[in-house]
């Protein structure tokens, strides 16, 4: 734990940027529900996505009710390249055959940027003053391990072969990109 404090503001901006990427990633993962062709794919999807509504809900709660910070302006992609990436994420592709991308997308890149720009906001906590954030930390953090634990077994049944590989590695490649 940090003993610098982050403003009220910018912590605003903070959890305003996890509530706006949590939700958008309810959006997507929900959406490819119905174009993802394995049961098994879909059924994890479709908890994951709950998952994130419950996190973009939590985050919500804890924005700071203040005059000059507006909720709207807190809840914002937290940079343009976080913005970039999920706009690649929710990509068409209804027939199924960018499973290896979609799953590469969220298992492999955003969900691990996602883990480590909540393991840097618990960092930058203080006990005292963000008791309900550490909590939400931990536990969207929990979550958050398990769901990319769950997404490598759904990659390791769908990337099989030279190919598969190679299409995983080029997405891989691509959206690391975008994110800087």
């Amino acid at each position: 734990m940090s003993a610098r404090a982050e403003t009220i503001e910018q912590s605003g901006r903070r959890i305003g940027g996890h509530a706006w990427v949590e939700l958008r990633l309810f959006e997507i993962v929900g959406g490819w529900v119905t174009s993802v062709p394995e049961l098994e794919a879909k059924a994890t999807l479709a908890a994951q996505s709950h998952h994130h509504a419950w996190h973009a809900e939590l985050w919500h709660g804890l924005l700071p009710a203040v005059p000059h910070l507006p909720v709207a302006d807190l809840v914002a992609p937290p940079s343009e390249g976080v913005a970039a990436l999920l706009a690649a994420l929710a990509e068409p592709g209804d027939d199924g055959s960018r499973i290896i991308e979609r799953l590469v997308g969220l298992y492999r890149v955003t969900v691990p940027a996602l883990i480590a720009a909540y393991q840097d906001h618990l960092a930058r906590t203080t006990p005292i003053a963000d008791g309900p954030t550490i909590r939400a930390l931990h536990l969207v953090l929990a979550d958050e391990e398990a769901d990319r634990l769950a997404g490598e077994d759904l990659l390791a049944a769908v990337v099989t072969d030279p190919t598969a590989t190679g299409r995983a590695a080029a997405q891989e490649s691509h959206l690391r990109a975008l994110l800087g």
